[in-house]
């Protein structure tokens, strides 16, 4: 699925993910990616684009602490909390689109994630959200989540 979703960003526009889902999945076959994981990175991406961030604004974290689920502990180790935290305090993230990442991170297939992997989805998120992001970011993310990704 993050060879996919990768693949997407590099190479695809929103509105064509959005518009057309089976041209991009035959464009996504083309490309030599199996069937199964074109369903699972589409769905997942559609899942993304359905969610909007809470019109409610959320507390602060630099004033509050955020206690994570079970569910979530179990999803995301200590580092990828961290990261999130990081990517908080340096205002990349909100407290809303956090949440976005967290629900994006737990709907991922496997029981957890890799920082690399964290870091594709929080680049994801902020794409499907059309969140302005540096272009700095967006090539740390995708640069390090791309090299280290597991075929």
């Amino acid at each position: 699925m993050y060879d996919i979703l990768v693949y997407l960003f590099e190479n695809c526009q929103q509105a064509e993910i959005a518009r057309d889902g089976a041209a991009v999945a035959r464009k996504l076959s083309a490309a030599g990616f199996e069937d199964a994981d074109i369903t699972e990175a589409l769905r997942w991406l559609a899942g993304a684009r359905a969610l909007q961030p809470e019109s409610s604004r959320l507390p602060d974290s630099r004033s509050t602490f955020r206690a994570y689920a079970a569910r979530e502990l179990a999803k995301l180790d200590a580092a990828c909390r961290g990261f999130l935290l990081t990517l908080e305090h340096s205002a990349i993230l909100t407290p809303q689109t956090r949440e976005l990442v967290i629900e994006r991170a737990l709907a991922a297939s496997g029981e957890h994630l890799t920082l690399e992997q964290l870091k594709l989805i929080v680049l994801m998120v902020l794409w499907n959200q059309k969140m302005p992001t540096s272009r700095l970011v967006a090539e740390d993310l995708l640069s390090s989540a791309h090299a280290r990704l597991p075929n």
